[in-house]
This record gives structure tokens, C-alpha cells and sequence, in this order.
């Protein structure tokens, strides 16, 4: 059984979701401080074909704060006048009338305003759109050891959830040792993601962006099967 594991972000890019997807359950790690100007409550899309960074305002945020503690500011201004950038956006993309409304779902009707909890919205909702219910798990809800770290707490995780392998975002390749990983009964793999080019609103492709992007302008079953073409090989 094959456990992932990244903070939460709202909206994240299809390489996100291509590891969502490879993995039996997935752990949204919210019990670590919180980084500014990281990708948990910003994304880019495409506005009058160019790259636009948005941000979804946050109440109090201090970096001295673990990412379960950070909310999102309560005043809907700022994500209604999102909302309507990516209408006036995306309007005229094809599957603009299919996925808005799960847009609108999410930022305006929380399950709270908790940034973790939008985030983990979001992904649920991507995911049924697609047709697949993803196996989420919060790290702050699991038993903790104190003062575990790094891969250790990776493996206490992957322990705690009975899994036998752990895949990681190629990225990460130079955090962790497949030997430590062996060791402890787990196997360490990685996952190249894989940013197909599709039709977008731009003079040229712009990979990378957020799943918002990809949604608007490709059908649920391509996207199924882009997820699938990920790689994921072992250490």
C-alpha cells in the first residue's frame, strides 16, 4: 500500500494531483510551520494570456504559526472578486459551465476557513469531478512522536497507515535515503511528473499552472488520463 505525503494547497498544479492519484492514501502534512509566500493559498492561471499569480487573503499569518493555526480571511471580497476574474477568464473555455460551480463551491462555502480545510476541499472536489474519491488524511489528526522530523516522520506516517511504500515528487530525491527507508519496511519511490501540453488561451504553452487551468479547458477524461501518465520508479 503506497502512502504520499504534502502539505495542503489550494488548487495545486497537475503534478500535485498526478501524485493525489498514484497514491492509495494521501496526507496532507498540516502540523508544520507555516511558510509565506509558498504555494498553500496561491496558484497562477491564465488572464488575457498571461500568467496571473492569485492569492487567497489570510487572517494573522506568522510563520511562527503551524499551517492548521492559519485561517482565511472571513471577508468574502477578496474571493468573490477572484471568482470573477476567472470568470471573465475562462468564460468562453470549453468546460467552463462543467467546473466553475466547484469552484464557487470551494472558496465561498468552506467546510470552515481554516486554510487546510479549503485546501482539502479543493482537492476533494477535483477529485469527484474526475469521478475518483481521494483518501485524504490530515498529519495533525494521526498519533505524533515528539521530535521526530524529516524522514522519520515520513516513516512514522507510512507506519501509522500500514503502508509498504512511500513516493515522493522527484524533487525531493535528495531528502531521503532508500536505504533508511528499506530498513524500516517501507520502499522509497518518486514520481516524475508529467505536464502534457493541451490547448490553452496563450500565445504559448505555460506548464505548471494552476489545476483550475486544466480543468477549464480539457474534459474530465482527459484529465483521468493524464493523471495516470505519471512515472513512479523506485529510489
Amino acid at each position: 500500500m503506497r502512502v504520499a505525503v504534502m502539505q495542503p494547497y489550494l488548487f495545486p498544479y497537475l503534478g500535485y494531483f498526478q501524485l493525489l492519484r498514484a497514491a492509495d492514501k494521501f496526507v496532507l502534512l498540516d502540523d508544520v510551520q507555516f511558510i509565506k509566500r509558498g504555494w498553500i493559498n496561491r496558484n497562477r492561471i491564465l488572464v488575457n494570456g498571461q500568467e496571473h499569480l492569485f492569492t487567497i487573503p489570510l487572517e494573522g499569518v506568522s510563520q511562527h504559526k503551524l499551517i492548521q493555526q492559519v485561517q482565511v480571511q472571513a471577508e468574502q471580497h477578496a474571493r468573490r472578486k477572484l471568482l470573477q476574474t476567472i470568470r471573465q477568464a475562462y468564460k468562453k473555455a470549453p468546460y467552463f459551465a462543467a467546473c466553475f460551480p466547484l469552484l464557487e463551491q470551494v472558496l465561498l462555502s468552506p467546510p470552515s476557513l481554516a486554510v487546510t480545510d479549503m485546501a482539502h476541499a479543493s482537492l476533494l472536489a477535483v477529485g469527484h469531478y474526475l469521478g475518483w474519491e481521494p483518501q485524504l488524511y490530515l498529519s495533525s489528526a494521526l498519533p505524533k512522536e515528539p521530535g521526530l522530523s524529516g524522514a522519520d516522520r515520513i516513516l512514522a506516517i507510512c507506519h501509522e497507515l500500514k503502508a509498504d511504500q512511500y513516493v515522493n515528487m522527484e524533487a525531493g530525491r535528495p531528502l531521503y535515503d532508500a536505504a533508511h527507508f528499506a530498513g524500516r519496511g517501507v520502499e522509497l519511490q518518486f514520481l516524475r511528473a508529467r505536464l502534457l501540453p493541451y490547448p490553452q488561451a496563450a500565445p504559448t504553452f505555460v506548464p505548471g499552472l494552476s489545476i483550475i487551468d486544466v480543468l477549464m479547458q480539457n474534459s474530465p477524461a482527459w484529465v483521468r488520463e493524464t493523471l495516470a501518465q505519471a512515472e513512479v520508479s523506485a529510489a
